[in-house]
């Protein structure tokens, strides 16, 4: 057995046999799989093995998209048949929002390239007889997946990975892992049987990796106790039943039937599919409990849970109503197995937190779905440095570890896998584990009708409602068209653009960079020249491929000390890129310190045409009539200023594009800057503003936001911000930003959409003519126009003002005028008015 190896795969399912094979295919020849039992032990065996297209996120619908496609070319390369049935999927809806559920979905899909059909309630019963359409409003319909067996597929995948090299060993468990410096040690224990139970024996080897990468599956939870890292990653019970004939089914096949497609139906928790003339019932039902929380018995192997058939009674009646014909069916076989999950149900994909050439494949609630492309996008994340796509929304470190614990993960994944069918809008919030990060100034926000969205922990205000409304009433609100907050949002736009506002911006993240090495560090971190002492600047740190890795606003405080402002989503995923930045460079750059002071700042930010009336009467200052002018407080620099006794650093910015200012206080002091400012604004008319409105806002000055416009898939100059981007000096990434040049280019669009309705930056973009041409990464509404407004990608000749587009919006083209960057005052004079 070789003990020296280019990556040691863990894990031997679907998803960590797809990462071996592809990393071998993409050209490494030294890797090898390590497996504790046998291939497939894991999920693997007792998955269901169904493959939906069907997702709202774009980069988890590439990755199931090539794995579909990727299956299918199995046989030919093995001889192995991988079960893969292209029966297709069915997706049908009961409600109106339902179908409008499944029309924004369409318009995604569009964007990767994934086909669909809509089919009437009539095409349906026409082509299935046996199912029961007298209640449904319609379908999509998904032609090219289906189910595969889980165990050929993952079988398949290994033989192919043997073929091109790579070495599979099971019954060997990874123990414990040392990074030495250079490459990780791994301490290797041969498993035996005994007694039925899979232990440890006495033979021991260690393993040298440049690479490793854990597909635990199951047991994440052990191997983040390892790694000495947290994994939000623990298994929720996963109940479907094996149904025996039904006569009908086989009747109707044997008179030349077609095979069903797999039947899901959102509204009642559940899927179908055919299995030797009867039927699987799979569900996701409310109350199904997390198990395995603190890591799986070493006595639990290719085992599964009692069934628990009155949780799942409401799911199994359903399905009867829906097949009318298998009520006489008996109950053949069944299953209750651990399937892992994540708080936000998407897997946990990419670098390990604080730790060198570890990468992490964990928490697959859809795991056969995604192996494929897993394997795909990991395999060149590793080799090449960067994806194809923006693996971002997968990264792990979009959980912190500062707050994150065993506790929270296990509520939010039941609460992940319940809401598996629920209606995902896009102005979705989830109630599990909240309230838990809040600012002092939460309970005074609530009380004035706060309703919050939930951000890397925290609680921010989306929108003001009604004081005093309901506990349901953010739920009831929400839509996939104009929602019942719509209304509030634009009034809080409203009042921005027209009088002051005041935003709660306290989850961004914070940074304080200094040292002798700071200077040079930062200006070969980011792209853009560094601010002088006592100003600002808007800069990008970039990959190694020149695409943007994180957006930051840098406040130069001193020489050598800098005040780094970014994304508050990305906390944890800024800081571990930071630092291991740093670590790189401080030989040739010298000393570096790295605080992240998040938690110590409070930011308020207060932007109008009536902001600077407000502070001026709180501000103390020797001549508070000069102390915001442009003369002394100029538009892009900092100072530190006294509002009232709460001593403030302000920095003359503004992300909605108004006359205004961000007032970053002490934590401990909110409450009293809340109330100061809140009683000096009362005779200007000031308004609580939420996130969404302030959303809207930017988009007027087309504004990019960080996992929208900006990310790995794209440079800044594509982002088309040359501005921001010095080449006359070295940077990170610099020469191949300059080689990559401009493929696609962003541009902000203003749109004839419907009365109801605004994009909401999932939409796909075509020509006059019907070609399709781009996509959308933000949408919403404009007050200033008064009309839908949209952000996005497009072919550089198209990026153009003037130029007509469609955008496709609930299954229909509407038009889109390509505008001019910052359509609300492309000059900038209110955002430098003096006073």
């Amino acid at each position: 057995m070789k003990t020296q190896v280019k990556a040691l795969v863990v894990g031997g399912g679907a998803v960590g046999t797809s990462i071996a094979y592809h990393l071998a295919k993409a050209g490494w020849d030294d890797v090898m799989l390590l497996e504790r039992d046998e291939l497939t032990s894991g999920s693997t065996w007792h998955a269901a093995g169904l493959l939906p297209l069907f997702n709202m996120s774009y980069a988890t619908t590439h990755i199931h998209k090539y794995s579909v496609d990727f299956y299918k070319t199995l046989e030919e390369e093995t001889g192995l048949n991988a079960g893969f049935a292209v029966v297709g999927n069915l997706r049908m809806a009961q409600t109106d929002a339902r179908m409008d559920e499944y029309m924004l979905y369409a318009s995604t899909a569009e964007t990767c390239g994934v086909a669909y059909e809509w089919l009437t309630p009539e095409q349906i019963k026409e082509r299935w007889p046996l199912i029961e359409t007298s209640d449904l409003k319609g379908a999509i319909y998904h032609t090219e997946d289906g189910y595969i067996n889980p165990a050929d597929v993952t079988q398949a995948m290994a033989k192919g990975a043997r073929q091109r090299g790579v070495m599979i060993e099971r019954k060997w468990q990874a123990d414990a892992f040392h990074w030495n410096g250079a490459a990780w040690e791994v301490t290797c224990i041969k498993m035996v049987e005994k007694g039925g139970n899979l232990v440890p024996s006495d033979e021991q080897i260690v393993i040298t990796a440049e690479h490793v990468v854990t597909a635990s599956g199951n047991h994440a939870q052990t191997t983040a106790k390892k790694l000495g890292i947290k994994i939000p990653a623990i298994p929720v019970e996963h109940q479907f039943i094996v149904m025996d004939k039904d006569q009908a089914l086989v009747d109707y096949r044997a008179n030349g039937g077609r095979e069903h497609p797999v039947i899901r139906e959102a509204d009642a928790q559940s899927y179908v599919r055919e299995e030797r003339g009867g039927w699987i019932l799979g569900v996701y039902e409310k109350n199904a409990p997390a198990c395995f929380e603190y890591g799986v018995p070493d006595s639990f192997r290719a085992d599964l849970f009692p069934l628990d058939l009155e949780r799942i009674e409401e799911q199994y009646m359903a399905m009867i109503h829906r097949i009318p014909s298998c009520e006489e069916s008996g109950l053949k076989d069944d299953f209750n197995g651990p399937i892992c999950y994540t708080p936000d149900g998407n897997p946990l994909v990419g670098p390990a937190p604080g730790l060198r050439n570890m990468w992490l494949a964990e928490g697959f609630s859809f795991g056969i779905t995604a192996a494929g492309g897993t394997g795909y996008y990991l395999a060149q994340l590793m080799v090449e440095g960067e994806a194809e796509i923006d693996m971002a929304s997968l990264d792990p470190k979009r959980y912190s570890s500062n707050w994150m614990t065993t506790e929270f993960a296990a509520r939010k994944n039941e609460e992940a896998y319940d809401h598996v069918y629920i209606l995902h809008h896009p102005d979705e919030e989830r109630p599990a584990a909240r309230p838990l990060r809040t600012v002092p100034a939460y309970d005074r926000q609530k009380a004035r009708g706060a309703q919050f969205g939930f951000v890397n922990g925290w609680e921010r205000p989306n929108y003001y409602g009604p004081v005093g409304a309901p506990d349901t009433f953010d739920h009831d609100a929400r839509s996939f068209r104009r929602g019942g907050w719509w209304q509030h949002a634009v009034d809080e736009a409203k009042a921005i653009r027209e009088g002051v506002g005041l935003i709660d911006a306290t989850a961004f993240t914070k940074h304080v960079i200094k040292g002798p090495g700071a200077t040079a560090f930062l200006d070969w971190f980011t792209c853009n020249k560094l601010p002088k002492v006592g100003r600002i600047n808007l800069t990008y740190a970039l990959t190694d491929h020149g695409t943007t890795r994180t957006e930051y606003t840098i406040v130069r405080l001193k020489e050598h000390e800098y005040y780094c402002v970014s994304a508050g989503a990305w906390t944890e995923y800024d800081a571990d890129y930071l630092r291991k930045a740093a670590e790189d460079m401080a030989p040739e750059f010298g000393y570096i310190e790295i605080q992240d002071v998040t938690t110590q700042w409070g930011v308020f930010a207060i932007a109008g045409p009536k902001s600077r009336d407000v502070l001026l009467e709180v501000i103390k200052d020797a001549d508070p009539a000069t102390a915001l002018s442009n003369k002394r407080f100029p538009w892009l620099s900092a100072r530190q200023i006294e509002l009232g006794m709460c001593p403030v650093n302000a920095i003359r910015v503004a992300y909605t594009g108004e006359l205004g200012w961000e007032l970053h206080h002490p934590i401990e002091m909110q409450n009293y800057l809340f109330d100061l400012l809140e009683k000096a604004g009362e005779k200007h008319g000031m308004k609580l503003v939420g996130a969404r409105a302030q959303n809207w806002l930017r988009q007027e000055k087309s504004y990019r936001a960080f996992g929208n416009e900006l990310g790995r898939d794209a440079t800044p100059l594509e982002a088309d911000l040359p501005r921001f981007v010095d080449l006359d000096k070295e940077f990170r990434g610099k020469a191949k930003l300059v080689e990559t040049g401009v493929r696609v280019k962003c541009c902000t669009l203003l749109i004839d959409g419907p009365e109801d309705a605004d994009p909401w930056g999932r939409e796909v973009l075509y020509t006059e003519d019907g070609t399709r041409v781009g996509r959308l990464t933000s949408g919403g509404y404009s007050v200033a126009f008064g009309k839908s407004i949209g952000m996005g990608y497009v072919k550089p000749e198209l990026a153009v003002e003037g130029t007509k587009l469609q955008v496709k919006m609930l299954d229909r083209l509407w038009e889109a005028t390509v505008t001019c960057d910052s359509p609300y005052d492309p000059k900038n004079e209110t955002i430098r008015k003096d006073g």
